[in-house]
């Protein structure tokens, strides 16, 4: 019985990579596309917020979301990266390093966070989720510029929605990350700006 369930279970990662390589062309041709909400959907966080949340949910145990997404993740940087330089030409970029570095520490940790609290009742769960979503709200336009990036707005407030509201299985678990989504925002966003001067 294992071996059949092993089986199973070990094209998981290589699909993980190979949705990750996807993700990181069509990121890079959304960016060159010349159309601003498709470059502002690869380029805010919401769509990789929700990318890793999913991974999260999907996976069965915490080391599992851990994994998929950390693998995903890289994959996904390693693509856009490759794409810029070998296709259009735009040479080597030193954020790859720093991409791959949060693909080992920031992408799995919020993958394995919501893995775990979507399965669990209680405000500690919503307050995770509340920060994923705080994540969204802070970094993308809905609360910067909503006027100019429309599509993008709206992007923020259903990503930020499903996981409050879709992704976890209790109804307190609902609850508490509706009522701490907001006051999360904050913090969210602060963890923003240093990251961003990292990455700068």
């Amino acid at each position: 019985m294992q071996p059949t369930r092993d089986r199973v279970r070990a094209p998981v990662l290589p699909v993980c990579a190979a949705l990750g390589l996807l993700a990181g062309v069509l990121t890079k041709a959304a960016d060159e596309s010349g159309l601003r909400w498709a470059a502002d959907l690869g380029s805010y966080p919401a769509a990789w917020v929700l990318a890793v949340a999913l991974l999260g949910r999907a996976a069965p145990t915490v080391r599992a979301a851990a994994i998929r997404s950390a693998v995903s993740f890289a994959a996904m940087s390693v693509a856009y990266h490759a794409w810029a330089a070998l296709v259009l030409g735009f040479g080597r970029n030193r954020l790859l390093v720093a991409w791959l570095l949060l693909s080992a520490t920031v992408v799995p940790a919020v993958a394995a966070a919501v893995q775990w609290a979507t399965r669990r009742p209680g405000p500690l769960p919503g307050a995770l989720l509340a920060g994923a979503a705080g994540i969204v709200l802070a970094g993308g336009a809905v609360l910067a510029d909503a006027a100019v990036h429309p599509v993008q707005a709206v992007a923020d407030v259903v990503v930020a929605a499903v996981l409050v509201a879709v992704l976890p299985c209790a109804g307190r678990t609902r609850l508490w990350a509706l009522v701490l989504v907001a006051p999360a925002t904050w913090p969210a966003g602060r963890g923003l700006a240093v990251l961003a001067v990292l990455l700068g």
